[in-house]
């Protein structure tokens, strides 16, 4: 469901200026704004790998690969008239306590929807899937000796 604000929407001005009504109309956001807000919102967390689960990633990865990006990815919104819920499906960088982490992402998500959706956020849920290990680092190699330095 999409929010459809009836009200006509007044700009926040200096007390100084008089205000005038721009004159009756309607706003729309859809689920696809309000989940694109949410992701960034997410993503911007430290310790949050990715979002989505795995054949999303995977996606995700060919989107990148292209030059492309899903902002909306391993985000689903469902908007009512004032208010929306969120659920948000991510991996966590391993070393990063997963409670905290889901309650910062949570914190991030009820701002920036709040402050830039501009409706009341009445629940995020997060779900943690899975999390990243990072290959380990191999050792150089040792420099191969020139030969002409030997003679």
């Amino acid at each position: 469901m999409e929010y459809q604000n009836p009200q006509p929407v007044v700009p926040s001005r200096p007390a100084a200026s008089p205000v005038t009504s721009p004159g009756p109309g309607r706003t729309v956001i859809s689920e696809t704004a309000v989940a694109k807000v949410a992701g960034i919102a997410a993503r911007s967390v430290p310790g949050v790998y990715s979002l989505g689960s795995g054949p999303s990633r995977a996606l995700g990865a060919i989107r990148d690969a292209v030059g492309s990006s899903d902002h909306a990815a391993g985000v689903h919104a469902e908007v009512g008239e004032t208010q929306v819920a969120v659920d948000i499906t991510l991996v966590a960088s391993y070393g990063t306590p997963l409670h905290s982490l889901a309650n910062d992402v949570r914190a991030a998500v009820y701002r920036a929807v709040e402050e830039l959706v501009g409706l009341q956020v009445i629940e995020v849920n997060v779900e943690i899937t899975d999390v990243y290990v990072p290959p380990p680092v191999k050792p150089a190699a040792p420099a191969a000796v020139d030969r002409e330095a030997l003679l």
